[in-house]
């Protein structure tokens, strides 16, 4: 397996626990660098996504932290991303979100394909 997989997605999966939080706790100002605008409906819809990606995220932290060789996890972490790159790619062209959220999903699809690298490293 390559070696530097594991690091790289344990930063990673902090990084999506620690940008959930921020969603979660502060919608607003989250949405004031990547939105058109702003509704107390957009942010409350921010920040559930942010809750998700605390639970996600610190899932696939443990995973990856406790050496745990389950496929299912990284499997069902790069479709989230995958999704995630393509929804806000989607929002950018709608013009719900400024071009500055294409480096949000560009790191969502790279991550993607990191994890399903990783993912297809694990044997059954």
């Amino acid at each position: 397996m390559t070696v530097w997989l594991r690091p790289l997605l344990l930063l990673i999966a902090a990084i999506t626990v620690l940008t959930g939080l921020t969603q979660l706790v502060a919608p607003a100002w989250g949405l004031s660098w990547i939105a058109r605008g702003s509704s107390a409906l957009s942010a409350q819809f921010f920040a559930t996504v942010g809750m998700f990606m605390i639970i996600t995220g610190a899932m696939f932290f443990q995973s990856l932290a406790t050496g745990s060789r389950e496929r299912v996890i990284p499997f069902w972490i790069g479709v989230q991303k995958a999704a995630a790159c393509l929804l806000v790619a989607l929002a950018v062209i709608h013009g719900l979100m400024s071009p500055l959220a294409i480096a949000v999903a560009a790191f969502d699809g790279l991550t993607a394909v990191i994890t399903f690298r990783f993912w297809r490293q694990l044997r059954p």
